[in-house]
């Protein structure tokens, strides 16, 4: 039936239109059998979904559009679909609903109809419909929407040739006119302005009533739009009475208001003559489970369970491949500077790219982890249970209950705990989940917290100072998150709308689709600017070169014969390179800014090299103190050097420090990607920055003062 050879076949794009978790993506899926084209819309972090098929003697191209519950610019996925519905080229709208649901969802239709285009009306999850006695009259419910409606469960593949068989006939034949009507004082001044343009001839690519529904709307691009057409000044006597009568009529000024109350009387109206339901006394499986899983009590237990279930899945089974990946990358390194040579080429091809790209590769089965558990949470419908739960705790802080799950991956990598934010829809809640992320200690910080923890309190106590540090970094984040709402993110509470669909068995179809294209998301966005940015820090860490001072350390080191004296002399040369890099004279140049924290330049560098990963902060410290790079956080020579060259309280800030800004290069270049733009990371590193550099100064000086 399906096959992808084209040739110059006869186009019909279709726009799908739906709610969230009507089962659009695996509907999608079951029609084209064939794998999704994903990119993002233009300007934004939305996934773009596309899939493209030929099926009789046309190509369909079908855009997924994000879901949304109605056509306003509330959330960013609900702000991308209006933007394509109104003034993207397409030729028909499929709008697929849910079966068990169909009052709300037809909330939407009722917008999609306001459209005028020709669309094709899917009711989906027919199965589960019949399973809840639900029965729906699609003839009837065909003839009252004026579009033919076709029921299906993409589930088990019924009703998927009906549907593409309909998209053919609908492309073929005349757009009806639809029919969506608006009670009787709605309808006669949308008369009213109709007729205005009708006697002015006014020239535009929408219909005259689109138009006036939009004006009526109050809708902004549509008065962008008229204000310097001639027919506005014969248009704006009309409106205005329109107006009046209006808020007469609905005793209210507000007509987001009064458009909800018509959209919702269309939506009652069309299920009363369409819908019965055998009402059953017996509580259904989705009552009895949401009796146990949002418990006052028991709910938030049961919840925190399962995401430390997910959060050791993901960081403790994810260590298993992730130390294979980084024993190849290790010896793909090795064997690259064996077969090049010891030369400049070798090191920027195995320490700059190679360990560039495994940077990257090496979060991956994180990712493929965290995405299979959120992926499982949110097809069996209990995701939105766990933003109810958590919603009245969070908003304490100017967050919402989904902020949480990033959030907690934080702990473990904030690579994919930013990308765990795009389960936020609206962009403020968004935004401000992203910016709190890296207070949230990641594990590549923990190598830090252990050298200055092993070198400054005793055993007994790390375990301790070490919870310390993560809780503490934590509540920072909760109470940097509350000052951000009040001073930057200024905005009334929005309402948390969040409905709760029936719990469902998970699609591992849908599942696989969605991890897969997210692994596959995620190495093409990290990858390409991981890989630049790690030759990048290679080059500031190598260069200028010294080959004068080099030659005169190889003729010490030929005349020494003690082997401790060598490893003195070349730890020396690796020092001084390192210094007069241009990242050591970076280092020293910001020596006096660090000052007051009580800093070195050698803990300024080791600072500035963990922008590119914190891993490095332990390495270069072994290098700029003398002992070389092949030091980790529990090297005794590295901790008594900490030790004696650090006082206690600098080394209180460092980890304050450590604790605040900003993550790595790869995590940051994500945050750029997610947040939508630069601008939005040079916000965050002034923000982090001046946060940490402000806490390290009180803590260093508290510090000093408390130990004397």
């Amino acid at each position: 039936m399906l096959t992808k050879n084209f040739k110059e076949e006869k186009i019909i794009k279709v726009a799908l239109v739906g709610q969230p978790n009507v089962g659009k993506s695996m509907l999608i899926n079951s029609i084209s059998n064939a794998r999704l084209k994903v990119g993002n819309f233009s300007g934004v972090t939305v996934a773009k979904e596309e899939v493209i098929f030929k099926y009789k003697d046309y190509k369909i191209e079908i855009t997924d559009l994000p879901g949304a519950y109605s056509l306003n610019d509330y959330t960013l996925e609900e702000k991308v679909t209006k933007e394509y519905l109104e003034n993207s080229p397409y030729d028909i709208i499929l709008n697929v609903l849910d079966s068990t649901n169909l009052e709300r969802n037809l909330y939407l239709t009722s917008e999609l109809l306001a459209l005028d285009k020709k669309m094709i009306i899917v009711l989906n999850m027919i199965d589960e419909a019949t399973k809840e006695n639900i029965v729906i009259d699609e003839v009837q419910l065909g003839k009252i929407l004026g579009k033919p409606c076709v029921k299906t469960s993409a589930a088990k593949n019924l009703g998927i040739k009906i549907i593409l068989d309909k998209i053919v006939e609908k492309h073929e034949s005349a757009k009806l006119p639809t029919k969506l009507t608006f009670s009787e004082p709605m309808e006669e001044e949308i008369s009213n302005l109709v007729k205005v343009m009708e006697e002015n001839a006014f020239k535009t690519p929408q219909t005259y009533r689109q138009l006036a529904i939009k004006l009526l709307k109050e809708d902004k691009q549509t008065y962008k739009y008229f204000h310097d057409e001639p027919i506005w000044v014969k248009l704006q006597p009309v409106l205005t009475h329109a107006f009046e009568h209006l808020y007469i009529h609905y005793d209210t000024k507000n007509m987001d208001d009064i458009f909800s109350d018509e959209r919702f009387a269309f939506a009652k109206g069309a299920v009363t003559e369409t819908v019965k339901q055998e009402k059953s006394i017996a509580k259904s499986t989705t009552e009895k489970i949401d009796s146990l899983l949002i418990h006052k009590f028991l709910g938030l237990p049961i919840f925190l369970f399962l995401m430390w279930g997910l959060f050791q899945l993901t960081f403790e089974v994810g260590n298993i491949p992730m130390d294979m990946i980084d024993a190849f990358f290790a010896s793909l390194i090795d064997s690259t500077k064996e077969v090049l040579g010891d030369n400049q080429l070798s090191s920027v091809i195995a320490d700059g790219a190679i360990a560039g790209v495994g940077a990257v590769i090496l979060f991956l089965p994180n990712i493929v982890i965290l995405f299979f558990g959120i992926a499982l949470l949110e097809t069996t419908g209990y995701m939105s249970r766990v933003a109810f739960l958590l919603d009245g705790f969070f908003h304490k802080f100017g967050l919402h209950g989904k902020s949480f799950i990033p959030l907690v991956t934080g702990f473990g990598c904030s690579v994919p705990a930013y990308m765990a934010a795009r389960t936020l829809k609206n962009e403020r809640d968004r935004l401000l989940t992203l910016f709190i992320i890296g207070f949230m200690s990641c594990g590549a910080r923990l190598p830090i917290y252990v050298l200055f923890v092993g070198a400054f309190f005793n055993e007994g106590n790390a375990g301790n100072i070490l919870f310390i540090i993560y809780i503490s970094g934590a509540i920072l984040g909760l109470i940097a998150a509350k000052a951000l709402k009040v001073i930057v993110f200024k905005s009334e509470d929005e309402p948390f709308v969040m409905e709760m669909p029936k719990y469902r068995m998970p699609s591992f179809k849908l599942i696989w689709h969605t991890v897969s294209n997210q692994a596959l998301m995620y190495l093409k966005k990290a990858g390409t600017y991981i890989l630049a940015a790690s030759i990048l820090i290679w080059f500031a860490s190598n260069y200028p070169q010294y080959p004068l001072i080099e030659e005169q350390y190889n003729n010490k080191i030929e005349l020494v014969e003690s082997e401790d004296k060598k490893s003195e002399l070349l730890n020396e040369l690796a020092m001084y390179k390192l210094e007069n890099s241009y990242l050591g004279i970076i280092g020293k140049a910001s020596e006096p800014l660090f000052a007051p924290l009580g800093f070195d330049w050698r803990m300024s560098v080791a600072l500035e090299t963990g922008l590119a990963a914190k891993e490095i902060v332990v390495s270069t410290l072994g290098i700029l103190y003398g002992l070389g790079e092949d030091h980790d956080e529990n090297s005794k020579g590295l901790i008594e050097k900490i030790k004696a060259n650090i006082p206690f309280a600098s080394a209180i800030s460092f980890i304050v420090f450590v604790m605040i800004y900003l993550p790595c290069l790869a995590a940051s270049m994500v945050f750029a990607k997610e947040a939508g733009g630069w601008k939005y990371l040079a916000y965050l590193f002034v923000f982090t920055t001046t946060t940490a550099w402000v806490l390290s100064f009180i803590a260093y000086n508290i510090t000093r003062i408390v130990v004397g």
